[in-house]
């Protein structure tokens, strides 16, 4: 079974997701205050259809979370996510408020 590992690359801005040693795939924000806004969450082609996504969606958004920030899903990815569970309730603004 292959080692999945979801790293946190803060000079880069980005959540990143590895696959055996191997940069699967990101989700790059940005820092306003105490908010981080996610923009852009991408999984290469090689790694698609494995769930790699909602790894590092899920990582991703429980490490802000347990740092005391707040999550602005500006990335589709990452608002469908969410949606999809009432974990981060409380821990979410929208965009552009």
């Amino acid at each position: 079974m292959a080692e999945t590992k979801v790293v946190h690359n803060r000079e880069q801005l980005r959540y990143e997701v590895y696959v055996d040693g191997k940069l699967a795939g990101f989700s790059q924000y940005h820092r306003t205050g105490d908010r981080v806004v996610f923009r852009h969450t991408q999984i290469d082609e090689a790694f698609s259809g494995q769930g790699l996504g909602k790894v590092l969606a899920g990582e991703a958004l429980d490490d802000v979370v347990a740092n005391g920030k707040v999550i602005v899903p500006q990335c589709p990815f990452i608002a469908g996510y969410i949606e999809k569970t009432d974990k981060y309730a409380g821990h979410v603004e929208a965009p552009g408020r």
